[in-house]
């Protein structure tokens, strides 16, 4: 039937886009943020390692930038894990320099 044949091919396509923003996005915290998987982050002027990057917490502004991903991660202290317990940090965090 060419209605399902179509469908088909249409969810094959909204599959593959939905990838490439996927990917598009962990470009965009790199590169923008400087953000990866196992960055550290200043939170209320502490320490952490990022466990987890939300991308689809990410919101487009009028601008068309990204907004900053919600992540989850661990407080370190001496590069090592306080615990292995992560926390949800929001938005509101910033790369650590140090």
């Amino acid at each position: 039937d060419y209605a399902d044949g179509l469908k088909n091919v249409l969810i094959q396509k909204i599959n593959k886009t939905e990838k490439s923003l996927y990917s598009l996005k962990l470009d965009y915290c790199r590169f923008v943020y400087g953000l990866s998987h196992r960055s550290k982050v200043m939170y209320d002027q502490v320490v952490y390692q990022v466990r987890s990057v939300d991308l689809d917490s990410m919101t487009r502004s009028d601008g068309g930038e990204w907004s900053r991903p919600v992540i989850s991660a661990v407080r370190i202290e001496d590069n090592r894990p306080v615990n292995n317990e992560a926390v949800d940090l929001g938005r509101n965090w910033e790369l650590f320099a140090g």
